[in-house]
């Protein structure tokens, strides 16, 4: 761990991460994120613009929701079409089970439902346990309907060792045959579980032409251990980065700081911003766990048009985005691996991030994590202004690397972007693990480098 140069540690204020549970259990898919997010900045004087109408230049703080992805941007008075940018990157998907278009299946007098594979599961961690449904309906009329379904529907039920002595040697889950979850007996009845989740909706049935909807674990998001110092929650890949991020840009935004919880809110955003050298960003991503290419995903339009149209709208040209884009910075957030006691031999020796430890910088030389030198001195400055300390994550040299939307977002806009996250276990399993003080200490960080 590296403390943060000329400062004492930030005290924890468990009221953001009290926010973050709620948080989560408001989102269980990307659509509900973004609406949650939403709320979040609203309630800091944000308001929503659409794609199709036209933009206004005026300062003030707007956003904008293209299903599972959200941007947000805060204009601070004297703002000119040529102010740089400083970009928060997340993602809002999280890998889960997804419901077929064909979902209604059984065999052996079970009611089954016919799931797809979303990302990189790890499948055991979806075993026996209780699973709602969540996502979006979309209707005749053009419309869509969110549904959260928080009761226990479905499960996906592991062979007793009776009829499999050797599990404990190596399980083996056929991704076609063994995660199919039940959710009753009896017959297959073709179209029954739309029908359920429509009138669950308070939908007429016949008006459902259309789903994206996913399973999710309805045990809530819970303080561990004998200190309560851990977070054992799902989708805090990403939903954690999404999160601090949306507190993070409120906070600048807002004239009296007022965001609880996120350190030296009280300071440096006072006047709205008026002060601000940039213009704040907050961007979270759909559809990073499978590559991000979508329209809501990095490696799409949506960012750059975005960043584009906001020049534009402040009376700039080619030449001014030009001058914008070249003083951008983005600051690409998202989970990382905390030292494992159980298999610290995967670990890189020398870099060995701990929960509660601070943010951690995430490097690799090839370029899955986009951070370099210059990176690395942006984060720390970030880190030194709000008071917090931070450590380097790094693969080991034996085992391949993940990525993120960091590389994406630099070779698609051509800006500065670094790549951060929090340390974390179980990364991807239906519930992780993390420091319960880290989003706190990750939102202030992200505070700290959008107002500079």
């Amino acid at each position: 761990m590296t403390s943060a140069a000329g400062a004492g540690r930030v005290a924890f204020d468990r009221s953001h991460t009290d926010d973050l549970i709620a948080f989560l259990q408001a989102s269980p898919s990307p659509f509900h994120a973004v609406t949650s997010a939403a709320e979040r900045l609203e309630k800091a004087g944000f308001r929503q613009v659409e794609e199709t109408a036209a933009w206004e230049g005026t300062p003030g703080g707007r956003y904008l929701i293209r299903g599972g992805a959200l941007i947000a941007w805060y204009v601070p008075a004297g703002a000119t079409p040529a102010t740089p940018f400083r970009i928060v990157g997340t993602h809002t998907d999280s890998p889960n089970l997804r419901v077929k278009p064909i979902p209604d299946t059984g065999r052996a007098g079970w009611r089954q439902v016919a799931v797809e594979i979303y990302g990189g599961v790890p499948l055991n961690t979806w075993l026996d346990r209780d699973l709602g449904l969540s996502g979006r309906l979309s209707l005749r009329d053009g419309s869509t309907r969110l549904v959260q379904l928080d009761e226990p529907l479905l499960r996906v039920p592991q062979l007793a060792i009776h009829l499999d002595r050797a599990v404990n040697d190596g399980m083996v889950l056929d991704r076609q045959q063994h995660i199919t979850p039940v959710w009753g007996l009896g017959r297959v009845d073709e179209g029954s579980l739309i029908e359920y989740v429509a009138e669950a909706a308070g939908l007429d049935p016949a008006q459902v032409v259309g789903w994206d909807l996913m399973v999710h674990d309805i045990q809530p998001p819970s303080y561990l251990g004998r200190d309560r110092e851990l977070l054992a929650a799902p989708r805090l890949d990403n939903l954690l980065s999404v999160h601090a991020a949306t507190a993070a840009l409120a906070a600048v935004a807002t004239a009296d700081g007022g965001v609880s919880g996120v350190a030296g809110t009280g300071s440096g955003a006072g006047g709205g911003g008026a002060d601000l050298g940039c213009i704040p960003v907050i961007v979270g991503f759909d559809h990073e766990e499978n590559g991000s290419q979508s329209d809501t995903g990095a490696q799409g339009p949506l960012l750059a048009s975005t960043l584009e149209r906001s020049v534009f709208a402040r009376g700039g040209t080619l030449e001014d985005r030009a001058r914008a884009l070249a003083g951008t910075v983005c600051l690409s957030s998202d989970m990382g691996h905390a030292v494992h006691p159980n298999y610290s031999e995967r670990h890189e020796p020398g870099h060995r991030p701990m929960p509660n430890g601070g943010p951690i910088l995430k490097v690799n030389v090839n370029n899955r994590y986009a951070t370099n030198g210059l990176g690395r001195a942006v984060f720390t400055a970030a880190c030194e202004r709000a008071g917090v300390p931070w450590q380097v994550f790094v693969s080991n040299n034996s085992m391949p690397c993940g990525t993120t939307i960091g590389p994406i977002t630099a070779a698609r806009l051509g800006i500065a972007t670094v790549d951060c996250g929090i340390a974390a276990l179980s990364m991807h399993s239906a519930r992780e693990l993390c420091g319960a003080d880290d989003p706190f200490l990750l939102a202030s960080v992200l505070k700290a480098f959008l107002e500079s």
